[in-house]
């Protein structure tokens, strides 16, 4: 499944657009991940876990949108956005949307 940014696909017609997917992920990080986090925000540095926490929703929610434009008959997802948010404390959401496109390929 092609999955782009763009509102078109380079080089190639877009045949039949099937509407809006998305997907969505939310993860709580351990308190663990928290106080390392917090020290390293006090010292400076990198939150590994946090940063790690994010990859793994965002890897979720495009899954999450690509199974829904499957689902359709899509081959591609263009304008793809994705938004990140905190939920409470700890809790990290990424949400994927596009718009779910049939092209020639």
């Amino acid at each position: 499944m092609l999955v782009l940014t763009t509102n078109n696909i380079e080089g190639k017609r877009i045949t039949q657009y099937l509407g809006l997917v998305a997907g969505e992920a939310i993860l709580g990080a351990n308190i663990f991940r928290d106080c390392s986090a917090g020290i390293r925000n006090v010292i400076g540095g990198r939150a590994a876990a946090y940063e790690e926490e994010i990859r793994k929703a965002r890897q979720i929610a495009i899954r999450e949108m690509v199974e829904e434009a499957t689902a359709r008959g899509a081959n591609a997802v263009i304008a793809v956005d994705l938004d990140y948010e905190t939920v409470n404390t700890g809790m990290l959401m990424v949400n994927a949307s596009g718009t779910a496109v049939l092209y020639e390929e």
